[in-house]
């Protein structure tokens, strides 16, 4: 809960109370005395029952839709709430304070009278969470609605320059192919990682086999940056046809380990794993981490990769990062 909320739940609890205590003086039924620890009591056991709802189980049954594990955890929630207010008011209070609520009540009685007074909590935590849980989703929703507006209008911005860059490529390729076929090569893999980006998928997502190619292209340029002295080891396990995924999803790793990583090692060369199943994608990169920093750009950023993948992988995706000593690795679990 947020700070504002904790402060009008606090304020809900005094109005409560104030409510309670103002019965008192409406009634006069019992003495003053009676009636604070009492209600005290009542408050008690209704708040535990009130925030186990709240925060535990409707969070996690009413959520995910598991309709019966939710009437069971209720009933478990209604029980201990006439448990606790039973130890409290028929057993604390008498042995402590002389104090006790029901008079020769039979405990079948007790225990539907109990379940009439615990249900308001219940229904009240219910209608207080769905409540705020539509207001959260239609938060969320506008927050997408704004990210695809911003993004769009950021896509148009960008055409015409990385088609102007794009097509400039390949016309520098056809100049240096007679010159330098090295050279010519180098442009060429740029101009084909810039087709890529350019790529509109329609749906959002392309084969798994170009962003492969993009992959290898990416490493064959940083191959030619550092000729002899970069150390690459790309495996792909399982067969990448037929798979779709986010276009630029998993070149935020490499280009980590590229910037961060030991590329001149070849004891210790990065090691980058696809494993592919059929509905199922692991994608993980290894390498031991730098004392200096070789490249200055910043690339799409790992941060930037968790929001991406929260947006267009929600509950589908696993991102792990950890750090051992200089060896730093990241992994990626898609669900197809």
């Amino acid at each position: 809960m947020t700070k504002n909320t904790r402060h009008l739940h606090l304020l809900g609890w005094l109005a409560y109370a104030s409510y309670e205590l103002l019965g008192h003086f409406v009634q006069q039924k019992l003495p003053l005395r009676v009636h604070l620890w009492l209600s005290l009591s009542f408050l008690v056991v209704q708040a535990t029952e009130f925030y186990l709802c709240y925060l535990v189980v409707f969070p996690r049954f009413l959520r995910t839709s598991q309709p019966l594990k939710l009437v069971a955890a209720l009933a478990g929630v209604m029980a201990l709430f006439i448990g606790l207010r039973y130890s409290l008011e028929e057993v604390l209070y008498p042995a402590v304070l002389g104090v006790h609520n029901y008079f020769d009540t039979p405990f079948t009685s007790y225990i539907f009278d109990n379940i009439y007074y615990g249900s308001p909590a219940i229904v009240i935590s219910a209608a207080l969470w769905a409540g705020q849980a539509a207001l959260r989703t239609e938060r969320e929703n506008q927050q997408l609605r704004d990210e695809k507006r911003a993004a769009e209008v950021a896509f148009l911005k960008s055409q015409i320059n990385p088609h102007f860059l794009y097509n400039t490529l390949n016309m520098l390729y056809s100049m240096a192919y007679p010159v330098a076929k090295p050279l010519a090569a180098a442009i060429l893999k740029l101009a084909e990682l810039m087709r890529y980006m350019l790529h509109d998928s329609g749906n959002g997502q392309v084969d798994l086999v170009q962003e492969i190619d993009y992959l290898n292209n990416y490493l064959a340029l940083y191959r030619l940056r550092f000729p002899d002295q970069l150390f690459v080891d790309f495996t792909v396990t399982g067969e990448p046809t037929g798979h779709r995924l986010a276009p630029l999803v998993l070149i935020p790793f490499v280009e980590n380990a590229m910037k961060h990583g030991v590329l001149d090692d070849p004891a210790e060369p990065v090691r980058i794993r696809l494993a592919l199943e059929p509905n199922e994608l692991l994608f993980e990169v290894e390498n031991r981490r730098s004392d200096y920093q070789k490249d200055a750009t910043t690339g799409i950023g790992l941060h930037n990769l968790r929001r991406r993948l929260e947006l267009l992988y929600p509950e589908r995706h696993r991102l792990c990062i950890a750090a051992a000593g200089q060896q730093f690795t990241t992994s990626l679990r898609l669900a197809q």
